[in-house]
């Protein structure tokens, strides 16, 4: 069990049937009345996000997200495949589940498959992966004092804004977090 009052960043538990996670928490104690946690909770499962407030004595039992590595194999209508690293088990995961940063992973790179109870909700893939631009157009010398960016097509056919020196064939440094160049590779 997890008491409001012991809440942090990442803290996952059970909410009247649904796993959730603490995004963001605030203790709170107004000079008057009781003293309250204000958070931010995102639905594991959904991904929806609300504002929610629990009084501090407030227990709920802690959920136990399992992440297990797997390598990403291959795609075949709609299905991702995945081998677990451990027992070398095929494991096919609906497109639903693969969520936005899934747009940056290759194949035979290793990922980590997230389930609750044998349910798998999510993939989690690498913070950086190294890509190469397939398709951009060719950059121009000149007025650079800004932070001028193009678009360009990395080789999973995810798009992503690079700066202007990047060319056709470059490796960069891919953020999947928040989508975002980061550098050559």
């Amino acid at each position: 069990m997890v008491s409001a009052g012991d809440f942090r960043n990442g803290v996952t538990f059970d909410m009247d049937g649904n796993v959730v996670q603490i995004i963001e928490f605030q203790h709170v104690k107004p000079g008057k009345g009781a003293a309250f946690v204000r958070t931010k909770i995102k639905n594991v499962i959904t991904g929806s996000v609300t504002e929610k407030t629990f009084n501090p004595s407030d227990k709920y039992p802690t959920a136990f997200i399992e992440r297990k590595e797997m390598d990403y194999l291959y795609e075949d209508g709609g299905l991702y495949y995945f081998m677990d690293n451990e027992t070398y088990e095929n494991v096919p995961i609906n497109e639903s589940v693969l969520g936005d940063s899934f747009q940056f992973v290759k194949e035979n790179t290793t990922v980590k498959v997230l389930s609750y109870k044998g349910s798998v909700f999510g993939v989690e893939p690498p913070n950086f992966i190294e890509l190469k631009v397939t398709k951009t157009d060719p950059g121009f010398k000149g007025n650079t004092a800004t932070n001028a960016t193009k678009p360009a097509t990395l080789e999973t056919g995810a798009e992503i804004s690079v700066p202007l020196f990047i060319e056709e064939g470059d490796m960069i440094r891919v953020d999947t977090r928040v989508g975002e160049y980061m550098e050559r590779a």
